[in-house]
Order: C-alpha cells, then sequence, then structure tokens
C-alpha cells in the first residue's frame, strides 16, 4: 500500500465525497472507489458503511482513519524536513481566496514573491468566502485568505493588512463633485451592494443600521468586478475597498469619495488549517505575506 492511497482516503474521509476526493487528487471518482476495496480487501473488512445514505464509516473505517491521519501527518513532517535540510525551496502551493483579494491586493505580492523563488508554484483559486472556509478544512487549499475572518474550529487566523474603504460613484453622480462626505448624506441614496452573505455587506449592513441610514439597493452582486460595472454606469453608488478601485479612478470613469466622519477599513486574513504542517516554500510566502521579508528561512527556524 502507498503513502498516496492513505492519503486518497483520509480525503475521502475528511470531503465525505468521492468525487472531491478524486478532484484533490486528480485522480477519477472511480479510482478513488477502486482503492477503497482494495483497503477492505486488503485489511479484510468493511471501511465505509455501506447501508446508510450519508458517508459514515465502520468502526474499523475510523480506527484506519485515525492511524493513517497520524501516519499522513509523520510523512509531511519528514518531507519538509528533508527538504529544509537540502534548502530545497520549491513545490506547490494552493490558495483558495474572494476576488477583490485575489485580483487587486494579491497580484503584487504574487509577481514580487516569484521573482525571487522562481522554483515555486502557486496557484490561485477565486471562491466565495463560506467554499474557502470549506477549503482549508478540508485540505483542499494549502491557506485561505478571506475579509472580516470568522472564528472556526479547526483554524488558524493571521491577520496580515487592512483596506480602507471608501465610497465609489460614476463621475455623473451628484456625490461625485466632493471629494468627502459624511456618513449622513448616503441616506436615500441607491446602493449597489454585495450580495447579503458576503461579509462586507454584513459588515456595511451594521455601520448603516447604527446611523440609522437607509441606503436603498438597486441592486447587488456577488463579486466586485460587477458591482464597478453598475456603478460605472451610474445605477447606484457603493462602498468598496480604495485598492479596487485605483486603475478606474486613474481612467476617471469612477470616482473615490471619502468618509470623513467614519473611519471604514475591511480586515484581510490568512486562514490555515490548525496542525497542518508547512512545506518550506508555503512558510516562506506565508511569512512574506505576513511582514514583507523576502529573506530565506533558515534551517532551525521555527
Amino acid at each position: 500500500m502507498h503513502i498516496e492511497n492513505l492519503k486518497v482516503f483520509c480525503d475521502l474521509v475528511q470531503s465525505k465525497s468521492f468525487s472531491k476526493a478524486a478532484k484533490l487528487n486528480d485522480i477519477t471518482q472511480s479510482a478513488v472507489s477502486q482503492q477503497v476495496r482494495s483497503m477492505e480487501k486488503h485489511f479484510n473488512t468493511l471501511i465505509i458503511d455501506r447501508t446508510q445514505k450519508q458517508f459514515n464509516l465502520t468502526q474499523e473505517g475510523k480506527c484506519l482513519f485515525k492511524g493513517f491521519k497520524d501516519i499522513m501527518k509523520r510523512y509531511d513532517s519528514l518531507h519538509h524536513d528533508i527538504l529544509e535540510m537540502k534548502k530545497v525551496l520549491s513545490g506547490n502551493i494552493q490558495i483558495s481566496t474572494i476576488y477583490s483579494i485575489g485580483l487587486h491586493s494579491l497580484p503584487e505580492h504574487l509577481r514580487t514573491f516569484m521573482k525571487e523563488f522562481p522554483s515555486v508554484n502557486i496557484r490561485v483559486e477565486y471562491r466565495h468566502a463560506n467554499l474557502i472556509y470549506e477549503d482549508v478544512l478540508q485540505g483542499a487549499a494549502d491557506m485561505g485568505m478571506v475579509a472580516y475572518p470568522e472564528k472556526q474550529p479547526g483554524l488558524e487566523i493571521t491577520p496580515y493588512a487592512q483596506e480602507k474603504l471608501v465610497l465609489a460613484a460614476s463621475p455623473e453622480h451628484p456625490l461625485a463633485k466632493k471629494s468627502a462626505i459624511n456618513l449622513k448624506e448616503l441616506k436615500g441614496q441607491n446602493a449597489i451592494a454585495f450580495s447579503d452573505e458576503i461579509p462586507t455587506r454584513l459588515y456595511l449592513n451594521e455601520i448603516l443600521e447604527k446611523a440609522d441610514i437607509d441606503m436603498p439597493v438597486v441592486m447587488e452582486f456577488d463579486n466586485i468586478e460587477t458591482i464597478k460595472r453598475a456603478v460605472e454606469i451610474n445605477m447606484g453608488i457603493a462602498i468598496l475597498p480604495d485598492v479596487t478601485i485605483e486603475r478606474e479612478v486613474k481612467q476617471g470613469i469612477l470616482k473615490a469619495i471619502t468618509i470623513k466622519d467614519k473611519d471604514l477599513v475591511r480586515p484581510m486574513a490568512i486562514i490555515r488549517k490548525k496542525d497542518r504542517v508547512m512545506q518550506p516554500g508555503l512558510k516562506q510566502f506565508f511569512r512574506y505575506l505576513v511582514d514583507g521579508s523576502l529573506e530565506p528561512i533558515i534551517e532551525d527556524e521555527e
């Protein structure tokens, strides 16, 4: 039995999905099923309880999962120790991120880091916030990048930046004549908003409700790029991170207006699964995001 088989099984149990386990390991769903049957034949016992509609392990399966998980953790630790001893900084990093971070905050970091460490391959996937937490917990992503991080069991949260929120408006909008406004001036203005389950929307709803400001939502979208397009054609105004509209402001197709009596910020954080060993490339990139250092991590550094 190969170490890859153990990883497939652990991914299957953690995701409770044959299709997700297959995707995580770049194999077919049929191959996952075959590996499970091979394990059952090897140990001469049933691993998955097939009498239940939902995915459930038998007692023997639970015992194997606990043991395999310990083996995988030790294997990963040994593998990463060897790489560090050889001073090899390479490998693959899988990042799940919300659209606005992935499109605006992250690219410059990626260019700088990959220029310094070209052997590290970083893959970025744009996801809704709730799916990012799922990706990290299930092991589909080495790290997630979110706004307004939410504490969840099994996760480590590391703050790494804050973005200022400003009012974005079309140059044709009446408020665009001003460089700064008070929060109360938003009352009655048509808003282009994030979908109601997105953390930035929830934060802004709370701020406006406390200030007794009603902004009719005329459109809502699940990503920042579509919101900007709606604001550009003057369908309404939106409160957005300033970094996400820099290009449009320079081009003159959007106006950034400061809200002077309220400090609106969006905290961003890196989320990782607790106790998951970081391979050298990931450890280096993580440190770069947190403190900006590109100095190679020395062997005995934690």
